[in-house]
């Protein structure tokens, strides 16, 4: 857990900024207030909600890609390749029965990964598929009982999951605040006349690169709200893919420590829905084999922001 210790030091500031505002200060827009909607739409959309939150409950408990499944991490580091196998020796072993003594190489090219089999008869699966030879972005394939996740990011990794993992055991659900469509805006993304290049650092102290696009305005209550809107330039991030990671008041005590994240989603209006109902937490909240990015200090609002995923306390 020190890796968590020194992200909660960053967070408290006791590192320099990552990413700081630019110098030309922009006239700021009258900040969105929460959507007007019928109570027959409400009730949709809270039950909607609802749904979404019960299949991801269902999903940490038993799916084979669940968080609880991840039993182990190799990062490439100045490796381009890594060799998955049995046998000891293997960058990835995996003592398992299903998986031969060295199973499959693992190469990354450019933005893309080549994997190929290597002992006679071994394979892996890729879309239900069995193959021996593969040239694939992120994405993950099967060895036997586990998924293997090709992981990029710029700071290329295997993680491995087990369907038999130990650790669903520690299972105990997840925990939201009420649904309050309080919560809920539709907002216009305010661009940043000239898109920079900011540093995310990340759970474990990678510093990736993301082009900070724009800001929201909102009222929280009584308070007029800023958040910063960044795309990852990362393989697999789509151009018009935007994350909002931030941290509130709750960060800490009754949400995750590290902070959350919410996905804006366009309307067609060109505007944005941004509901913090829908507000996440990372993956690292639960497992220690994710690269999680911290929320920029620019997103650290001191209101508290009581909708969306609570903290269940899987890691300490």
């Amino acid at each position: 857990m020190l890796a968590v210790a020194a992200v909660l030091l960053v967070l408290a500031g006791a590192a320099p900024a990552v990413s700081a505002a630019p110098a030309a200060a922009l006239a700021r827009p009258a900040p969105a207030s929460p959507v007007k909607l019928t109570p027959a739409a409400a009730d949709s959309i809270t039950r909607a909600i609802l749904e979404d939150r019960a299949a991801t409950e269902a999903g940490l408990m038993s799916s084979p890609i669940s968080y609880l499944a991840t039993v182990q991490r190799v990062d490439f580091g100045a490796k381009t390749a890594l060799t998955v196998g049995s046998a000891a020796g293997n960058d990835v072993r995996i003592a398992d029965a299903g998986i031969a003594a060295h199973h499959l190489s693992a190469t990354v090219v450019g933005d893309s990964f080549r994997v190929q089999a290597l002992d006679p008869g071994a394979t892996f699966k890729l879309k239900d598929a069995e193959r021996r030879e593969a040239v694939l972005g992120p994405s993950s394939i099967q060895a036997g009982r586990f998924t293997l996740r090709l992981s990029h990011q710029r700071f290329p990794a295997i993680i491995v999951f087990d369907p038999q993992s130990p650790r669903f055991r520690d299972y105990k659900g997840l925990r939201w605040f009420p649904v309050n469509l309080g919560y809920r805006y539709e907002v216009q993304l305010t661009p940043n006349p000239r898109p920079d290049t900011v540093i995310i650092l990340s759970t474990r102290g990678s510093r990736r690169r993301a082009v900070r696009v724009g800001w929201f305005d909102f009222m929280a209550g009584r308070t007029a709200c800023r958040l910063e809107a960044t795309r990852l330039l990362e393989p697999g991030v789509g151009e018009n893919d935007l994350a909002v990671f931030f941290r509130d008041a709750t960060t800490g005590k009754e949400s995750y420590g590290v902070g959350r994240y919410v996905d804006p989603q366009r309307l067609q209006d060109g505007r944005y829905r941004l509901d913090f109902n829908l507000a996440y937490n990372p993956a690292c909240a639960v497992s220690e084999h994710y690269n999680c990015p911290l929320p920029p200090r620019a997103n650290a609002l001191r209101v508290a922001i009581r909708a969306g995923e609570m903290d269940s306390h899987y890691l300490h």
